[in-house]
């Protein structure tokens, strides 16, 4: 699912932009490379609800056709998870503390945060570092389009994320 993705890199974006090394999947020893915390994120769980009916969630105007367009959309409900692993114990609440800052403030508008749970601090003997876990769970928003007379969507991209 193509949506998991985008949600996972806006996470992974918006940590980098804060200065935390950030990876897409579990870090294994790859995080020893590293002198500060590294973040691993992933998206646990998605639920799709249904927007409005069909999707359909109404017309814009654009102005590059100078012409109203169809605009559609869906929402997931999702819970992300988050790994944040440290030389140090010290290291890793800095982590954390810094990755909380971001994912309750700092995310794309299309990703919505709601609860965000942290487990205690472990030691993890496989990488030799501290680890300490966060789940967030969010709501997160896609807008697509309809070109004219067309049934067929085109790509759902996340709300407010920057494409290139």
């Amino acid at each position: 699912m193509r949506e998991l993705s985008q949600i996972r890199d806006a996470v992974v974006s918006a940590l980098a932009a804060e200065g935390m090394a950030a990876l897409d999947a579990y870090p294994d020893q790859r995080a020893r490379r590293y002198g500060c915390p590294v973040a691993a994120v992933a998206v646990e769980t998605a639920e799709s609800r249904t927007v409005g009916f069909c999707n359909y969630l109404g017309e814009v105007f654009d102005t590059e056709a100078g012409a109203p367009r169809e605009l559609y959309g869906k929402q997931l409900e999702a819970v992300i998870s988050i790994e944040i692993r440290g030389q140090r114990a010290a290291d890793c609440e800095q982590g954390c503390e810094t990755a909380a800052e971001v994912l309750l403030g700092r995310l794309p508008a299309g990703i919505r945060p709601g609860e965000l749970n942290w487990e205690a601090l472990t030691w993890e003997r496989e990488t030799g570092l501290f680890l300490r876990r966060g789940r967030l769970r969010c709501r997160a928003y896609f807008l697509a389009r309809a070109e004219e007379g067309d049934t067929v969507f085109l790509d759902f991209r996340l709300k407010g994320a920057v494409t290139t």
